[in-house]
């Protein structure tokens, strides 16, 4: 365990640096924009693409892998919309909620902390999970949130919105040219490929960082808005969904499948476990607040699933182990 805690720590750390400064207002808050900025469309692709580019191509377009993450996805999705909602949480919340019980911090977080822990072989699976929780489960989660109000058209129309906001997300077609380039063995000239080798450099202590900063302003942001406390039962048990139900319904679904004879690879279900055990993904406080959830809810669930990872996530790592 004490190794484990070697390899997390440095990673946590930065997202605790990250969040004081921000809270201390050493970070201004309208600063953490151009930081999100810089690490979404400039640092994050150029560390995709490099690692899509030497990960062999099957690990990339692995059928068991995209199928098992897709299954434990809309279960994850189905069990905390039916448990979340009662008289004060409906669609638009409980959606939500289901997308951080279910969307790992796995580009911020997850890619360069698994391969810390496991080498760069790790990357592939990993950013096979990236891909289907863009497209699909991002998607899924913002079309249920519509039904509030504006029932089935609205939904539709709803997802493709969500599709679209994919189109104009860098990281998919990151993967995708990674993919190519490890598909067909062709490189951008030197310039070009040391270029991106010093922002792919840069994408994982900056993201940290920015984890903890968004995570701060969240929560200025949510107790502007708030009138009163928040019952736990509100934002507790999605945080255990996510840290707990998720990474041992990916282990108890992948086992099924290997037993069942499915060509799933044993470092592959390791790696997808390990991103279920993930923190909740950061940046669904901001599809949050778009789309007129509570943000205050969502907040907690991400600020309680990132602070209590650093234990959970380790104690999976040495249980796999």
């Amino acid at each position: 365990m004490a190794r484990v805690l070697l390899v997390t720590f440095p990673f946590f750390a930065l997202v605790l640096a990250g969040y004081l400064a921000a809270r201390r207002r050493m970070l201004p808050l309208d600063a953490i924009g151009g930081l999100n900025t810089f690490v979404l469309f400039f640092a994050l692709p150029c560390m995709l693409y490099r690692f899509g580019a030497s990960t062999p191509i099957a690990q990339l377009l692995d059928p068991a892998g995209f199928g098992l993450w897709l299954l434990c996805a809309l279960l994850v999705v189905a069990g905390t919309v039916k448990s979340s909602m009662n008289a004060r949480i409906r669609w638009n919340d409980a959606s939500f909620g289901a997308l951080v019980a279910a969307f790992p911090n796995t580009g911020f977080m997850g890619v360069p902390l698994l391969v810390a822990l496991l080498g760069a072989q790790a990357a592939g699976p990993a950013i096979l999970t990236i891909l289907v929780d863009l497209v699909v489960t991002s998607s899924l989660c913002i079309a249920l949130s519509r039904l509030d109000t504006a029932g089935e058209h609205g939904a539709t129309e709803a997802a493709k919105k969500a599709l679209r906001g994919v189109a104009l997300n860098p990281m998919p077609w990151a993967i995708l040219l990674g993919g190519l380039s490890s598909a067909t063995g062709w490189k951008p000239v030197a310039p070009v490929m040391n270029t991106i080798g010093l922002l792919a450099d840069a994408a994982s202590p900056v993201a940290l960082f920015t984890i903890g900063a968004v995570l701060a302003r969240s929560q200025f942001l949510a107790a502007a808005e708030e009138h009163g406390p928040m019952p736990a039962r509100d934002f507790v048990p999605v945080a255990v969904i996510k840290l707990l139900v998720h990474p041992l319904l990916v282990w108890l679904a992948g086992s099924a499948m290997r037993a069942a004879g499915v060509p799933l690879d044993a470092f592959t279900l390791h790696v997808m476990v390990l991103v279920a055990a993930l923190p909740s993904a950061s940046n669904v406080s901001l599809l949050a607040e778009r789309f007129g959830a509570d943000t205050g809810r969502i907040a907690r669930i991400i600020l309680l699933t990132t602070a209590a990872a650093f234990l959970t996530f380790s104690g999976v790592v040495a249980l796999l182990r």
